[in-house]
């Protein structure tokens, strides 16, 4: 029985290009419940197109090794790189992007332009995933942080980078803590008194734009439903923009991730 080849670029919890012959909805059952390897949490990845090719990647030699096991069971992971992977992927071989819980739910999202729908925010929360995984307040909107974070001479960026955004009105929370300072964390891992207090920071210093709040990224702890725009992929000369489906969309559409949000 022949079997389709597959290319999937995972995003988190590790970052790496794996060959496969299953399907897209195989292989998240397979990578978050069906393999000896053991997750907890979320999984992101992208479907790459398989006639993708970069000097990077031996994806020829990965996919001949594409063979079903003895009992005719599909090859299920030929993992090809997991070093510097995301840098030498091409934007344009990227497909659709999956979301996926630890028990295989998930939600696929295509690409689009970016529409910003700007609401004149004073800073973002802005949610680094992949190559590196920071949690940063900033005053760059979602477009703009593309290129300060890909920047060659940011030290603590990269050449091309994965991220999204965070739901939040600073506006809101400082005057929701100065009405109680014992508010709720907004961002799992923050103290709001912390998160106060960059705020104060990034207002208060001139030419200041960023201030790192966390050197961690908790996406798997962070509902889909309080991330805001999508998800981007950014380097210096071009980006890739994942939209969020609406919650009703995601309902109709995906109701057994959408219960678990």
């Amino acid at each position: 029985m022949a079997h389709d080849k597959h290319l999937y670029l995972i995003l988190h919890p590790n970052h790496s290009l794996i060959a496969s012959q299953l399907a897209p909805a195989d292989f998240i059952k397979h990578y978050v419940q069906g393999s000896t390897r053991y997750i907890e949490g979320r999984l992101i990845f992208a479907e790459i197109d398989p006639g993708f090719r970069a000097p990077y990647f031996d994806i020829e030699g990965a996919f001949a090794e594409l063979v079903p096991h003895e009992d005719g069971r599909p090859k299920a992971t030929k993992f090809i790189k997991s070093y510097r992977v995301l840098e030498n992927v091409d934007f344009s071989a990227l497909g659709p992007l999956y979301v996926c819980n630890s028990v295989g739910d998930f939600v696929a999202l295509e690409s689009a332009d970016y529409d910003p729908k700007a609401r004149g925010d004073e800073m973002r929360i802005i949610l680094e995933i992949n190559p590196v995984k920071f949690i940063v307040l900033t005053k760059y909107n979602f477009l703009e942080f593309s290129k300060f974070i890909t920047d060659p001479h940011n030290a603590k960026g990269a050449p091309k980078m994965f991220y999204t955004q965070l739901e939040f009105s600073v506006d809101e929370f400082m005057q929701e803590f100065e009405e109680n300072p014992f508010i709720r964390s907004y961002v799992p891992g923050i103290h709001p008194a912390r998160l106060r207090s960059g705020i104060m920071e990034v207002r208060n210093t001139p030419g200041k734009s960023v201030k790192g709040i966390s050197l961690d990224c908790p996406i798997d702890r962070i509902s889909y439903k309080l991330l805001r725009h999508g998800f981007m992929f950014a380097s210096q000369g071009q980006n890739k923009f994942y939209p969020l489906l609406g919650l009703d969309e995601v309902e109709r559409g995906y109701y057994k991730f959408w219960k678990s949000m």
